[in-house]
């Protein structure tokens, strides 16, 4: 049963939808800035709205949500592009200058919990020698901030479909005499990389890798397939209202996995974390632990 709330909730997006649909381009300005603070802020709803379950709402609404993920791909990776294009041209030492990017903050807090998450589960406390992150777009803040403030001795593998993102996403920590010896950049479909995923022991996965359920199952899949068993798989999903900006991956996604814990913030960090890991055995194997993190543990 959708409360009021919730349907006040859902017409505010739908209403946000038209608009942004409406938009003759993507890329930042005024307009387009204002349109998507305003979602971002509608789906950050305080209590008790968080809890309602997108996938009950009307196939009409369901439909909207697709397409508004998929346009708030669009205005991201435009977003990225235009401060990593603007940091690059206009400092020598790009990377000094990252706070320049609006949402910098929630990358500190989302790497500084995703890493929270990660330590619990590596073994013998050892952080991982190589780190591959799928998706890793023009603006790689992830693993910069992961190789900068958590994993200092960890050699980072970008994976993504674009080359100009790639591009320059080089030209950001190109500078960087640490950066440039331990982050590398692989312009190719993931779904065309086999044998090489069995070198990472963590595999980050972007939350725009795979904008709808069938895509993302597809490339945890393909992950699940190739990588090594006792790996660790990080994917970034939604709960609640949040489930309008990002596609949310369910634990049954997770097939050959076992799944660890997942999280689900309540502040301004937008993604939740999903970590499990390959099983060495039965490899089909449903009975998924999972863990469901407080908010208190994780952040103390």
């Amino acid at each position: 049963m959708v409360c009021q709330e919730e349907l006040l909730l859902v017409a505010k997006v739908c209403e946000l939808y038209d608009q942004i649909s409406s938009l003759e381009s993507l890329k930042p300005c005024k307009d387009v800035n204002t349109l998507f603070t305003q979602l971002v802020l509608t789906c950050m709803p305080p209590p008790p709205t968080p809890n309602f379950d997108v996938s009950n709402l009307s196939t009409t609404v369901q439909e909207t949500r697709s397409k508004l993920i998929r346009l708030c791909g669009e205005a991201e990776g435009h977003l990225e592009t235009h401060f990593s294009t603007l940091l690059s041209s206009s400092y020598d030492n790009p990377l000094h200058h990252l706070t320049l990017f609006p949402y910098y903050s929630n990358y500190l807090k989302l790497s500084h919990l995703e890493y929270t998450i990660l330590v619990q589960h590596l073994t013998n406390n050892k952080d991982p020698n190589k780190v591959a992150f799928v998706g890793s777009g023009p603006l790689p803040l992830t693993s910069i901030v992961l190789a900068t403030k958590h994993l200092t001795r960890t050699s980072f593998h970008n994976y993504d479909i674009d080359p100009s993102a790639n591009s320059l996403a080089l030209d950001l920590v190109s500078t960087d005499p640490d950066l440039s010896t331990r982050m590398f950049f692989h312009t190719v479909d993931i779904m065309d990389v086999s044998d090489e995923l069995r070198d990472y022991d963590v595999v980050f996965l972007a939350a725009l890798v795979g904008m709808d359920k069938e895509e993302k199952v597809r490339v945890i899949d393909h992950l699940g397939k190739y990588m090594s068993p006792g790996a660790l798989l990080m994917v970034r999903s939604a709960h609640g209202a949040r489930a309008f900006l990002y596609p949310v991956v369910d634990p049954c996604d997770l097939r050959g996995f076992e799944v660890l814990s997942i999280y689900h913030p309540t502040d301004e960090v937008i993604n939740s974390v999903v970590i499990a890991q390959i099983q060495a055995f039965n490899p089909l194997n449903h009975g998924n632990m999972i863990e469901e993190l407080a908010i208190e543990d994780q952040l103390s």
